[in-house]
């Protein structure tokens, strides 16, 4: 027990010590995060062996996917609060078809130059890898960006834009995914699976929206029971944690598999709870506030589980590398072409694709579900490969557009560390 609080500890000081160093080297603090989880992580002082300084073994890191999971359900409670009506109605049809056409169009992308390389190398790449790699190439991590728009306090119509299709992208993954994994599967067995690839995907899409609609719902009427703000807050933590809860509830009936997807749920609670609650604004800010060590902690432990291994592996980071360029070009383009067709302005063209190229948790649970393919494996080190250079760089990327785009100010001096001033006292004479 005290090696848990140990390393939850480590890895909150290593985090911060390296956030200032970030500052000075104008870097974002969640850059500086994952790599302090890399340096504390298993494949760095972990391996000394000494429980308490690093983690020392990937299974020690996997044991805290608790605290993972919380906090992205946080962060995906956090992303519903951008839906709200007034922003729909202004931004709602540019958002879904931008979502829709960039993910679809990066799949295509990686599809043609993975399986032209299968074609070329069949003996390095396998066509099921390379057709769910092209579907693996679509998920975006809304986290990493979550973290950049609140700690530049990005604010304009390219932030606001930004959070919609990165919440509409998760979904429309989903689909792709269970297309391109339905159809390796029949290439692999010569049989397809209809339920797979179309029925469940679309009930984990419905479920989850209805689960998390509901829930919403819910907080809002037993969140007006309470009038005090540390009461109001404990409710919405404990709302956003049985989101979290009841998401991972998998079950088997009638032959189809029946789930709902953790960032769908509590995106959708977020929605619901935001547009129907009038001081939705002001909870929200103090739900920021409690989770800011969490938030941090998830990013650690992500930095932790990169897998440095793969490093070594010259067909890996070949594969990794052609994935990476296409996936990059991918996003870029189909941002640009979907911007451009739906009439956004010039900046949101220029630099929304740049702020769509970080790629974590959502694609490395989908390579999990390709293990079961003969190249399973190859899949799941190229998706390591790639989230290893997307989440290091990937920050410092949004940073950068999010600035020129003009909704990054500049940051000021102020300091929580100054003293209270004395209050100024009359002459009463």
């Amino acid at each position: 027990m005290q090696d848990i609080y140990l390393c939850l500890s480590i890895a909150i000081l290593v985090g911060l010590i390296l956030s200032r160093l970030a500052k000075i080297l104008n870097l974002p603090a969640v850059t500086a995060y994952l790599i302090a989880g890399v340096l504390i992580g298993p494949f760095c002082l972990g391996q000394l062996g000494v429980s308490g300084i690093g983690f020392i073994s990937l299974e020690q890191v996997e044991s805290f996917s608790i605290l993972s999971q919380a906090a992205m359900g946080f962060i995906a409670f956090t992303i519903g609060n951008e839906f709200r009506l007034t922003q729909l109605k202004s931004m709602g049809k540019q958002a879904v078809v931008i979502g829709i056409v960039q993910a679809i169009f990066t799949t295509i992308v990686v599809d043609i130059v993975l399986i032209s390389l299968h074609f070329m190398f069949p003996e390095m790449i396998s066509l099921p890898a390379a057709i769910v790699l092209g579907a693996i190439a679509s998920a975006t991590a809304p986290a990493a960006t979550l973290m950049v728009i609140k700690q530049y306090k990005a604010d304009g119509p390219l932030t606001k834009l930004l959070m919609m299709v990165v919440a509409i992208d998760d979904a429309v993954g989903l689909v792709l995914f269970a297309i391109s994994y339905g159809i390796a599967h029949a290439i692999e067995l010569g049989s397809i699976n209809v339920n797979g690839m179309v029925f469940e995907p679309i009930i984990e899409i419905v479920l989850s929206l209805v689960l998390g609609a509901v829930i919403g719902l819910l907080l809002n009427l037993v969140e007006r029971f309470f009038h005090s703000r540390s009461k109001r807050l404990a409710v919405s933590i404990a709302f956003v944690m049985l989101a979290v809860g009841l998401s991972m509830i998998k079950f088997e009936a009638f032959g189809i598999h029946f789930g709902t997807s953790l960032l769908l749920v509590c995106m959708m609670a977020g929605t619901v709870f935001c547009n129907i609650c009038e001081t939705s604004e002001e909870l929200m800010g103090r739900i920021d506030v409690w989770t800011a060590p969490l938030n941090i902690l998830f990013f650690v432990i992500s930095g932790a589980e990169l897998d440095l291994n793969i490093l070594s592996n010259p067909v890996v980071l070949l594969i990794g590398g052609l994935y990476i360029l296409s996936r990059t070009a991918g996003k870029y383009y189909g941002a640009y072409i979907s911007s451009m067709a739906t009439k956004c302005n010039v900046k949101i063209k220029k630099y929304l694709g740049v702020t769509l190229f970080p790629q974590a948790g959502v694609a490395l649970g989908m390579s999990l579900t390709a293990a079961t393919l003969s190249d399973g494996a190859v899949i799941r080190n190229v998706v390591l490969f790639s989230v290893l250079v997307y989440e290091l760089i990937g920050p410092t990327l949004t940073k950068i557009a999010l600035t020129n785009a003009g909704e990054i100010k500049p940051e000021g001096k102020t300091s929580a560390r100054s003293k209270n001033q004395p209050k100024a006292t009359h002459n009463l004479k």
